[in-house]
């Protein structure tokens, strides 16, 4: 089995002569950060389309390579301040290793400087907030200790808000610094020269200790944040930890260890009792069984005898076996579900892309508040508050709109869960592709069912071997019966192989396949024959009608009914000796699936190219009211945009080459993993098990997402509709309060912690 790397593809399209590539992005802050990068790669010569997910760093990006190149790529971002990292084969530069390694240091520098900021900003609070009147020159100590929190501590936020503002952009360092900035200038002046406020009757304040805070607090919120941002990516991690660091090579009679990266195609590798299996490939030697219950979902140890094959991150049990590698690095069954879960995690639901739009605009806004506000109270303020310096007032409430705005929390919003719930999908095989099925899938009503290989097993079996013959015939006749379905090419002779496996096969003398009808074969003195009733007429073979009886009762059942028969040479008409029914077997958990999905009102439908007689009987047996039988793959497609056409909103669940048009068509696709490569690769969501279980959970995986995105808006929006009015202090005409700027850079760290929180609940839910 593969599953196909199809992460979200633009709108529009790869165009001939483009390439999309995906890089780990440096150095971004908030959400509007992410909207720079984006706009700045989109408006670089050669690049067609791009998209940056702030909860993942990372950005995708269509370009023609002819036109602009990576590294032209890279120097247009780093103008705005930002990085990308480029993965060469040349350099040998792991683009994520980098990006990781970066992510540490900076969340290590960061750790290191909130730190600090603690410990020089509590005594500029205990000084501000008790003893500003009792500790001489107080208003001196407490700029000394909080300048180097601004401004050394603080670095970071002016470096990038005037990289920002160069490309006359602006994004959350740009609120930092003109807030913390104006607050500790303000406060300077006031120290320095006090006689400036005394001569107007003003007695001055100042507001270092705001000015620190809020930078203390924005990287405490920071440092949170970036903790909970690693959590949201956990199942990449654990998907990643399932892959060994080095495999045994095996060179002639010695063995040696080297290092997972060096494994070649071809290479032959030992697996011991206990181990991991490093890459993708085929049993040479050897025989054990391997726990593949992460790719599969099934509980029960698989055998691997020769020439079974075996799959990177799977788990060996007691037996040891050396295999051949097939597939290696990112070409590995768990290497392309990780770039699967990955691309998905980074790709942007519908709703996101609004928000990013508002994002974008969010920062000018609040900076025309801000001055609004400082325009108000400078010239109401004397009227408003008589007591105070209107002046004063103005300056605090403008720093404190300036402080209070939060673009991070609607960034994060919507991405750290979309992450979160990607992530949960994957650790219940449910790899989902893209955020916009997400999204969309807790909206479906109608789901349509494909039968074979979807409902059933996908894989017949003998059910019953009615014989008409004594008992001690029927091991030699067992033996013919076998021998001949050994060399016939039908599907269904594999299934009377499979059950037929004890008996020991005799060597036919003819064997003449009858195409549409089944085999015959020249055994001693006798014309042996299986197949159906077609091909008993034409050998002048009577069904006897106890045996007619019991072969149209099993057809009622929705079995496949084979006859196995015997003309003498010498007699001029044969017998019947047996008949088989054979059926594709319904999965066990196919009917509690379907009366969950009903349960949720929705509406469920089967589609099967099999004839009406079983389509019916497997319909009666897992609870289905609504079906069609000998349907074509167009016939499908068909299906699904009528019930679209009638206001539906349709899930198609399928494993064949069959359903990939009925997949493409639906609203969300959803693929059996055991299915075809083509059906895995239209649809947007895969499952990695048999179990049609899956579905509904993936439905109310989808269901539980939304839920979340909608609460993370939601209080993302009314903190900053309530917050900023606060902050410009449209609650002092009738209360008297005016928000401190402390208590709003607390506020404002806070918002994104929550919203991140908020996300992180996803991993406990239960599906």
């Amino acid at each position: 089995m593969t599953i196909a790397d199809t992460g979200r593809k633009p709108d529009s399209g790869v165009s001939a002569g483009e390439i999309r590539k995906t890089y780990p992005v440096l150095e971004m802050s908030c959400a509007a950060c992410a909207v720079s990068v984006e706009s700045i790669l989109q408006h670089t010569p050669g690049v067609s389309a791009a998209g940056v997910n702030y909860a993942t760093q990372t950005a995708w990006v269509q370009f023609n390579p002819s036109v602009v190149t990576p590294a032209e790529l890279q120097t247009a971002v780093q103008e705005m301040g930002y990085d990308i990292v480029i993965e060469t084969e040349e350099t040998g530069v792991d683009a994520r290793q980098v990006q990781e390694e970066a992510q540490q240091q900076r969340v290590q520098r960061l750790k290191q400087r909130t730190i600090w900021a603690v410990i020089l900003s509590l005594p500029v609070v205990v000084i501000g907030m008790f003893f500003m009147n009792q500790i001489p020159y107080g208003s001196y100590i407490m700029m000394v200790l909080s300048a180097p929190v601004v401004f050394g501590l603080g670095r970071s936020f002016f470096v990038n808000a005037w990289k920002q503002a160069r490309h006359g952009s602006a994004n959350m360092d740009t609120l930092v610094a003109l807030s913390t900035g104006i607050a500790f200038l303000f406060s300077a002046f006031t120290t320095l020269y006090p006689d400036f406020w005394h001569s107007r009757g003003v007695h001055p304040h100042v507001y270092f200790e705001a000015a620190s805070v809020v930078i203390t607090f924005i990287m405490l919120g920071k440092l949170l944040e970036e903790g909970a941002k690693s959590n949201t990516s956990s199942a990449i991690k654990k998907l990643m930890g399932l892959q060994p660091k080095t495999v045994h090579l095996v060179v002639g009679d010695s063995e040696q260890e080297i290092p997972i990266a060096s494994v070649q195609v071809g290479n032959r590798l030992l697996v011991r009792p206990g181990e991991k299996i490093p890459v993708d490939g085929r049993v040479a030697s050897g025989q054990s069984y391997v726990d593949e219950s992460m790719i599969s979902g099934e509980p029960v140890p698989v055998e691997k005898m020769a020439g079974a094959p075996v799959f990177a991150g799977t788990i060996n049990q007691k037996g040891s076996f050396q295999f051949h590698a097939e597939k290696v690095g990112a070409d590995t069954l768990l290497a392309q579900i990780i770039r699967l879960v990955q691309d998905a995690q980074g790709s942007k639901a519908p709703v996101q892309r609004t928000v990013d739009r508002i994002a974008g605009i969010f920062v000018p806004v609040v900076l025309g508040i801000a001055v609004l506000t400082f325009i108000v109270w400078a010239v109401f303020g004397r009227y408003l508050m008589p007591e105070a310096d209107s002046l004063t007032t103005a300056l605090l409430t403008s720093v404190t709109v300036l402080v209070i705005a939060c673009p991070c929390a609607l960034g994060l919003a919507t991405p750290t869960a979309i992450m979160v719930g990607v992530g949960k999908g994957a650790e219940n095989n449910i790899l989902i592709k893209d955020a916009e099925s997400l999204e969309i899938g807790h909206t479906v009503n109608a789901i349509v069912l494909d039968k074979t290989g979807t409902i059933t097993e996908g894989k017949p079996v003998v059910t019953d071997l009615l014989w008409s013959v004594k008992t001690d015939e029927q091991p030699q006749l067992e033996a013919v019966l076998y021998a001949l379905e050994k060399q016939s090419e039908h599907p269904l002779a594999e299934a009377v192989v499979a059950h037929l496996t004890k008996s020991a096969p005799v060597q036919l003398e003819t064997f003449t396949s009858v195409t549409g009808r089944g085999v015959s074969a020249r055994y001693h003195n006798g014309i042996y024959l299986v197949g159906n009733q077609a091909l008993l007429t034409e050998n002048q073979i009577d069904l006897p009608a106890e045996l007619a009886r019991q072969a149209l009762e099993l057809q009622n059942q929705a079995k496949t009914v084979v006859f196995f028969a015997r003309r003498m040479l010498e007699a001029s008409k044969g017998e019947v000796l047996a008949i088989l029914a054979i059926t594709d077997p319904v999965k066990a958990s196919s009917k509690q699936a379907i009366d969950r999905l009903v349960s949720q009102g929705i509406a469920v439908y089967m589609l099967t190219g099999d004839n009406a007689q079983t389509a019916a009987a497997v319909a009666k047996q897992v609870g289905i009211s609504q079906f069609k039988a000998e349907v074509m793959p167009t016939d499908k497609a068909d299906f699904v945009r009528e019930l679209q056409a009638a206001g539906k909103v349709v899930a198609m669940v399928g494993d064949g080459i069959n359903d990939s048009q009925a997949l493409a068509q639906a609203n969300v696709s959803i693929a059996m993993g055991k299915g075809s490569d083509i059906a895995m690769d239209v649809a947007r969501i895969t499952l990695i098990t048999s179990d049609l279980t899956s579905v509904p959970k993936a439905l109310q995986l989808s269901k539980q997402t939304v839920r979340v995105v909608r609460q993370n808006l939601f209080w993302a929006f009314i903190y900053n509709l309530i917050g900023i009015p606060i902050a410009a202090g449209a609650l002092y005409p009738a209360f008297g309060f005016l928000l401190n700027p402390m208590i709003a850079g607390a506020a404002m760290a806070l918002s994104s912690v929550s919203v991140v929180s908020n996300s992180l609940r996803l991993r406990g839910i239960r599906l």
